[in-house]
C-alpha cells in the first residue's frame, strides 16, 4: 500500500474536495499549498464533450503560452543546406539531415521537440516507429513540418506547446511553474482555453468544457468551475 506523505495530507486539508473553485482562487490555492523543495510544474486537465474515436471530434492544436512553460526545450531540426544554418541561427539545439536520422535510429533521443522541412519528411518518415510513440514526430498539423524554420524554432523555445485530446476526452497541458505566480499562470491558462474553445468541433454536443482540474507535480488536484472560465477567456 502506498503511504501518503504528511505534507501532502496537510496540503489536501486546505482544499474542499466538494467545491469547484473559480480559476483565480484555484491557482492561489495550489501555489500557496506547494510544499516541494523544487519548482513544481502546474498542470491543467480539461475534460471535453467530444468522442476522440470520431475523426470529426478530434481536438488538437498548439498554443503559444505568453510566459512559456518554465522548462528549457531542446529542439532538433531535420534540414539541409541553408535551412540547417537557419535552424542553428534561430537557436535549435541540433540541426542536420541524414547524420541525425542515423543517430536516432541507433537509439539517441536527447531532445524534446523535432521540426523538419517538408523535403526531409521522406527520410524522417523512417523514424516513425521511434518518434511517433514518444510524440516527437514532426507534424504539419501542429506546425513542425515547415520551411519557416526560424519561426517554428523560436516559437517552441518561447513556450509553444502542443495539445491533443486523449481517449477519455481529456486534454492535459503543463502551463508553467509554481514560481510564476497566479497572474502569469492565469494568463497562460487563458491563452490555452481560448485556443481549445476555438477548436470546438461543430459535432460536439452538450456542454463543451465538462470539467477542469489544476494540480502541481506533488500536490493534490483542485476542481475548477468551468463556468468561471468565461470571465477570463476571450471566447464564451
Amino acid at each position: 500500500m502506498v503511504k501518503t506523505g504528511k505534507k501532502y495530507m496537510q496540503a489536501k486539508a486546505l482544499l474542499d474536495r466538494s467545491t469547484r473553485y473559480d480559476l483565480g482562487e484555484g491557482l492561489r490555492l495550489i501555489t500557496e499549498s506547494s510544499y516541494a523543495h523544487f519548482d513544481e510544474s502546474v498542470d491543467v486537465a480539461i475534460r471535453l464533450s467530444v468522442d476522440p474515436r470520431k475523426a470529426d471530434q478530434m481536438v488538437r492544436g498548439t498554443v503559444l503560452l505568453p510566459h512559456g512553460t518554465g522548462k528549457t526545450i531542446r529542439v532538433l531540426v531535420f534540414a539541409k543546406g541553408q535551412k540547417e544554418k537557419e535552424a542553428s541561427d534561430a537557436g535549435a539545439d541540433y540541426a542536420g539531415g541524414d547524420e541525425l536520422i542515423e543517430k536516432i535510429s541507433g537509439g539517441w533521443l536527447d531532445f524534446d521537440k523535432a521540426v523538419a522541412t517538408p523535403d526531409m519528411m521522406g527520410s524522417v518518415g523512417k523514424l516513425g516507429k521511434i518518434l511517433g510513440p514518444r510524440g516527437l514526430m514532426p507534424n504539419p498539423k501542429v506546425g513542425t513540418v515547415t520551411f519557416d524554420i526560424e519561426k517554428s524554432v523560436k516559437e517552441i523555445k518561447s513556450g509553444k506547446v502542443e495539445f491533443k485530446v486523449e481517449k477519455a476526452g481529456i486534454v492535459h497541458v503543463a502551463v508553467g511553474r509554481v514560481s510564476f505566480g497566479v497572474e502569469k499562470l492565469l494568463e497562460n491558462i487563458k491563452a490555452l482555453l481560448d485556443v481549445i474553445i476555438r477548436a470546438k468541433p461543430p459535432t460536439s454536443k452538450g456542454i463543451y468544457l465538462k470539467s477542469i482540474a489544476l494540480s502541481t507535480t506533488m500536490g493534490p488536484g483542485v476542481k475548477i468551475d468551468p463556468m468561471s472560465v468565461r470571465t477570463v477567456s476571450k471566447v464564451s
